[in-house]
């Protein structure tokens, strides 16, 4: 597998099938408006990358960075490349990319009281195949509970809140909710 990161603040080629995959991927409640992300992507502590298996697109990786944190907010493999190694390599060069840094991502809590348990727990699994922990923080976001993994360590909550400051400023620092204990 040939695996590149390609940032779009260089190469837009593949915009259109990013924005397909960003809108079946995830729920609509968890979405940021993706005209907006493309348009935070041209600040230097944002990366936006069309993953690339040689010259075929397969995925997206969207990190927000801060000192030396580096948060997966986005990371989603194109349907017909799953369950090929695409997403375990997308994540492997995220870890070269980001190396010497605390990488880290949030999942949705994995709770069997939620109906999707079982998809919860496969979820959790590749990302402890890919080199990801669990912290054992959460983190509540509107009413929806992340368990938080990593790669290099935990994060503190005035460091997050630096981070999503950082990002969406003063209005995403004060809805930016809380890192706790699991």
């Amino acid at each position: 597998m040939d695996i590149r990161l390609a940032d779009i603040k260089y190469d837009t080629s593949h915009l259109s099938d990013m924005k397909r995959l960003y809108n079946t991927a995830f729920p609509s409640d968890e979405r940021a408006p993706f005209g907006w992300l493309v348009r935070a992507a041209k600040r230097d502590n944002v990366d936006f990358f069309a993953c690339m298996n040689g010259e075929e697109w397969v995925g997206l990786l969207y990190t927000v960075n801060y000192n030396d944190l580096s948060y997966v907010f986005y990371f989603a493999v194109d349907d017909k490349q799953r369950g090929k190694g695409c997403g375990t390599a997308i994540l492997k060069a995220a870890r070269e990319k980001y190396s010497g840094r605390r990488l880290f991502l949030a999942i949705e809590e994995v709770e069997e009281k939620y109906g999707n348990y079982d998809e919860r727990v496969k979820r959790q699994h590749f990302y402890e195949n890919a080199g990801f922990v669990r912290t054992g923080q959460k983190m509540r976001e509107a009413t929806v509970i992340y368990d938080l993994m990593s790669v290099g360590g935990r994060i503190g909550n005035r460091e997050y809140r630096k981070l999503m400051r950082s990002f969406g400023g003063i209005r995403m620092y004060l809805i930016t909710l809380k890192i706790f204990e699991d």
